[in-house]
């Protein structure tokens, strides 16, 4: 057997976007819920930032590249990376920093990851309504949350705390979608068609 047929015998993975959606999910759920104020807690969230919204988002992208899903890979492996980077910056403070330099930090870096996302949103357009919903919500959360970290506002942090929520629940239906889908039966959940339609490619 050549190396040609080799690899065109290689099975099929399923698909890693409803455990990278689950991943990204509950670590926005958990950050977004301290965000909002409403944890009397620690810090539950940074254990899982760089195990589950962190690395195992991170696997969930290197698989979509398998199943050459570039949108699927660059989204999952970009959030998986921001996970991890946002829970080594926390664990690498020093203790020197001031509350002033940490939101002006934390400004920065999503304001970078909401530039990201901007192509993200527009993109997601191509795939399905319930993909746009968790993309829409996040540029929302990001655009409140950098701007509550600059003006070191805690109501604005609040708020995007709270869309912060929101968006962890618009990710957790579409990653619940795509698990009940992918099983087929008669449960379904609906996502939704494309809000524009791709192009057929011409030869």
């Amino acid at each position: 057997m050549t190396e040609s047929q080799t690899q065109s015998a290689a099975p099929a993975i399923a698909d890693p976007a409803p455990l990278g959606l689950a991943a990204f999910a509950l670590t926005t759920f958990l950050l977004s819920a301290k965000n909002a104020d409403w944890t009397r807690g620690t810090d539950a969230w940074l254990g899982y930032a760089l195990a589950y919204g962190g690395l195992v988002q991170l696997l969930a992208g290197m698989w979509e590249f398998r199943n050459r899903n570039v949108f699927g890979a660059t989204a999952f492996g970009t959030y998986g990376g921001f996970w991890i980077g946002l829970g080594l910056y926390i664990l690498t403070l020093p203790h020197t920093a001031t509350p002033a330099q940490i939101g002006n930090d934390l400004g920065w870096i999503l304001l970078a990851f909401a530039i990201f996302n901007t192509y993200m949103l527009l993109w997601s357009t191509k795939i399905n309504k319930a993909v746009f919903g968790v993309f829409l919500t996040l540029e929302i959360t990001e655009i409140i949350l950098f701007i509550g970290n600059f003006s070191s506002s805690t109501g604005t942090v609040k708020l995007g705390g709270y869309i912060g929520v929101l968006t962890a629940l618009v990710a957790w239906y579409a990653s619940a979608a795509g698990v009940t889908n992918g099983m087929g039966g008669g449960l379904g959940l609906p996502v939704g068609t494309p809000l524009v339609a791709a192009k057929e490619a011409t030869a």
